[in-house]
């Protein structure tokens, strides 16, 4: 049975996340990776009018960007079916990033940490919507390598969010950001819960 067959288990608790953080980040590669069905991915190539919009100083071999989202499938297990929703990272978009967010039931933030600060905006958003989120470094090849004390004081955060690293590429790896994320939004003191 080839994975993008599996169905899903009639028990199962079906749950809505984001992922999201700046452009270039990885989010799209990160939904392709840990999807047992085939993507949907709205990549367009890049135009000569986002080259104008869009921060490309580091990232030259970049040649196209998601337009509206990525959407892919992760069973977990018999009790848990994530549906993965893949924002597009830059401003103009953060309109249609909060319309994504209805039904959410939290957030995975990528952060490159060649531009950490660059994430606020995506750690913004899903405050301000009062979501839980995990803190997810994808790690790119020659990128500055941080402790994790380092990173929770440049992105302001407190020692009970989460913080894991990882390599969006490799599906192992990009699945424990995922796993993270879940157990945030299971056992996270009830006073901080938000439902939807």
């Amino acid at each position: 049975m080839k994975s993008s067959d599996r169905y899903v288990p009639a028990r199962a608790q079906s749950v809505k996340v984001l992922v999201l953080g700046p452009f270039a980040v990885g989010k799209t590669t990160f939904v392709k990776t840990v999807s047992e069905i085939r993507p949907l991915s709205t990549e367009e190539r890049m135009t000569r009018a986002g080259e104008l919009v869009d921060e490309l100083d580091e990232l030259s071999d970049k040649d196209t960007t998601t337009v509206a989202m990525d959407f892919g499938r992760l069973t977990l297990s018999e009790e848990i079916v994530l549906y993965l929703f893949g924002a597009p990272g830059q401003p103009r978009f953060h309109g249609m990033v909060r319309s994504l967010m209805q039904g959410a039931l939290g957030g995975l933030v990528l952060v490159d940490t060649r531009r950490i600060a660059d994430s606020f905006d995506a750690i913004d958003l899903l405050e301000e919507a009062r979501l839980p989120y995990t803190v997810a470094v994808n790690h790119f090849s020659g990128s500055p390598r941080y402790s994790d004390a380092h990173l929770r004081d440049s992105l302001s955060m407190d020692d009970e969010q989460p913080l894991v690293s990882l390599d969006a590429r490799e599906i192992g790896s990009a699945k424990h950001g995922l796993i993270a994320l879940v157990r945030h939004i299971l056992y996270r003191p009830r006073h901080l819960e938000h439902i939807p």
